[in-house]
Parts: structure tokens; C-alpha cells; sequence
């Protein structure tokens, strides 16, 4: 702990936010960015990054999931490693696709790919997610995305 202050927690339960609205794709990406930003995870210059990001190369990757994040050029505005999780039972139009799970990522180093994979375990097909995100409350998903409680 440096200066009394602790490393905030991958997945807080204030970052998880369920049975959104519909909403467009850019304000589902501010939003979860707010999020990252809030939680003290990035800094507000790595919510444009997301947005550049999602511009360039959709981040959609199927089964109903995106995961916007920032660009390369932005990875110093990472503070610490997070996630922010918001479900849209209703979906939202992401491109050419529809997306019910966003997860907003913020990952330092080489620490992106842990988290995907605990994606995949958890998220591996349109059925599962769209099972979790009409069932799911905060709770909930938290322990799906953090199976031994950190």
C-alpha cells in the first residue's frame, strides 16, 4: 500500500450495473468508462481511447458481449487493472451486431488476457449470456467474474 492507499479490486460490486435500458453504443462505452473512472481505474483521457478503439474495430465480439477498451496510444492512463459489467436484457444495436453484456476494460501489461479467459469460462456461447443477462443481478455476475471472491 502506497501513501495509505489501496489497489481497488478488479471487479467492485458498484461497477456492475444490471437491467439497463437501450441505450447507443457510444453512451454504453461512456458509461462504463464513467465507471472505470470513478472507481479510480483510469484516468477521463482513456474514456476517449474506448470510444477511438470502438471506432476503428468494433468491439464487439459476439455472443451478445462487447468489451470496449482504450487503444494502445492510451494504456498510460491506466491506473490500475478493472472492469465495469452493464446488461442490456433488452439489447443494444453495436454495428452489425446486437449486444446484451458490455464489460468496459481497463488492463495493465499483459493482464487483459486473464481476464478474457475468465470471460470465456464464463460467457462461452449467445445462450449462456443471454441466460445471465436476464437472470442476473449484481451479485450475481460478480461471483461469475470473480470465482474465488477477489
Amino acid at each position: 500500500m502506497l501513501f495509505g492507499k489501496k489497489k481497488p479490486a478488479l471487479l467492485d460490486r458498484k461497477n456492475i450495473v444490471t437491467g439497463l435500458p437501450g441505450e447507443g453504443r457510444e453512451d454504453a462505452i461512456r458509461r462504463s468508462g464513467k465507471m472505470l473512472l470513478d472507481g479510480g481505474y483510469i484516468s477521463e483521457k482513456y474514456i476517449e481511447g474506448m470510444l477511438a478503439r470502438d471506432r476503428k474495430f468494433s468491439t464487439a465480439i459476439g455472443n451478445l458481449i462487447a468489451i470496449p477498451h482504450g487503444e494502445i496510444e492510451c494504456k498510460e492512463e491506466i491506473r490500475h487493472t478493472g472492469l465495469a459489467v452493464c446488461t442490456y436484457p433488452g439489447g443494444i444495436e453495436w454495428g452489425a451486431e446486437r449486444v446484451k453484456l458490455v464489460v468496459g476494460i481497463a488492463a495493465k501489461g499483459d493482464e487483459h488476457i486473464q481476464i478474457l479467459e475468465r470471460m470465456g469460462d464464463a460467457f462461452e456461447d449467445e445462450s449462456s449470456v443471454e441466460a445471465i443477462v436476464l437472470a442476473a443481478d449484481a451479485e450475481s455476475l460478480f461471483r461469475i467474474l470473480n470465482p474465488d471472491g477477489k
